[in-house]
């Protein structure tokens, strides 16, 4: 007998958008051979099915279920593909753990953790060859913080909202007369901001997950960006970024960012497939942590597509393994 999945979507972000957009690749590349797929959209306020009629059916959030010709729908598990909040900041983990339903993605804790790239990189900086840049977390948008700011921390910069994806909201500062545009910048998408310094060097994006008794580091993807930094529109337009898969890197690099990489997986507790962005310093080619995304896009295109495609696998496989390791006993 199938089992009955819930592809879980849309969202109360600027990130809704790209989510829409992996739910549809998700729900086409799906074994339906092995799975009934239900769609369900979860907006501020309305959390809905929408039939092939276009027909908008109300979840029950009692238990999380459907009514569909009268037939009650409950779901055996999720597939949450549900980018910013509330699928990626562990409120729904959270609700999907008090009515008992599993799901693809990491637990409550550790989602609101990882939503925080300050709190992150407070928990991964003493990984062994890990390094982070120097950074302020800022809590509140005061004039102060512009002489705070320059007197502890040396330009460039990279001012971004603590708690948001896709690269919304984010600058590079390279002046201190783009200090304060750029903190308003990110104060506008979040009430708390990091500032950290640039770091030189190639820039990196890698896959990770488990399932069937391992952790599986994919093959990472180098970005090579003609913008300055890999902003929203560098990770969503067509042709202004090369990403290359494998990425260039020597067999040692390759050996030592899978161990890093393993022992972050492991540090935050993450579950199902994760995905995490990185440098390599130009002048050391010391591993530089930049932020973990616990939803990572599944559009055709993105990263984690194409690094499983890179190592043989389909990745309707690789959906079914997702699936399958949210039932099994080692969760």
């Amino acid at each position: 007998m199938k089992k009955k999945i819930a592809l879980v979507t849309g969202g109360f972000s600027g990130e809704a958008v790209v989510s829409l957009k992996s739910a549809a690749v998700v729900e086409k590349t799906i074994d339906r051979n092995r799975y009934d797929i239900y769609k369900i959209l979860i907006y501020p306020n309305d959390w809905h099915h929408q039939t092939a009629s276009g027909e908008k059916v109300p979840v029950d959030l009692n238990d999380f279920s459907i009514t569909l010709a009268g037939e009650k729908i409950t779901f055996d598990g999720v597939f949450n593909i549900l980018h910013g909040s509330p699928g990626e900041d562990g409120k729904l983990a959270g609700y999907f753990d008090m009515v008992g339903i599993p799901y693809t993605t990491c637990d409550a804790l550790t989602s609101a953790i990882t939503m925080n790239k300050g709190y992150t990189k407070a928990i991964v900086h003493d990984i062994p060859e890990l390094f982070v840049a120097r950074s302020i977390q800022l809590f509140q948008n005061k004039v102060e913080n512009l002489e705070r700011i320059q007197k502890e921390l040396r330009l460039p910069l990279f001012v971004k909202p603590n708690n948001g994806g896709s690269s919304i909201g984010m600058s590079k500062v390279k002046t201190p007369n783009e200090l304060k545009e750029a903190l308003d910048k990110a104060f506008a998408e979040d009430d708390q901001v990091l500032v950290e310094e640039f770091v030189s060097g190639r820039e990196f994006s890698i896959g990770v997950y488990h399932a069937q008794g391992k952790t599986t580091v994919l093959p990472a993807t180098e970005i090579v960006s003609s913008k300055e930094f890999f902003d929203f529109e560098a990770k969503y337009s067509p042709g202004v970024t090369e990403e290359i898969t494998p990425g260039r890197m020597s067999e040692e690099e390759v050996n030592r960012v899978n161990r890093i990489i393993a022992q972050v997986y492991q540090k935050l507790n993450c579950k199902g497939a994760v995905r995490i962005d990185y440098f390599l310093e130009h002048e050391t080619g010391k591993f530089y942590f930049i932020e973990i995304n616990t939803v990572p896009g599944q559009t055709e295109t993105s990263l984690i597509s194409q690094q499983v495609r890179a190592i043989g696998m389909e990745v309707k496989e690789f959906y079914t393994e997702l699936i399958e390791e949210m039932f099994s006993d080692d969760l």
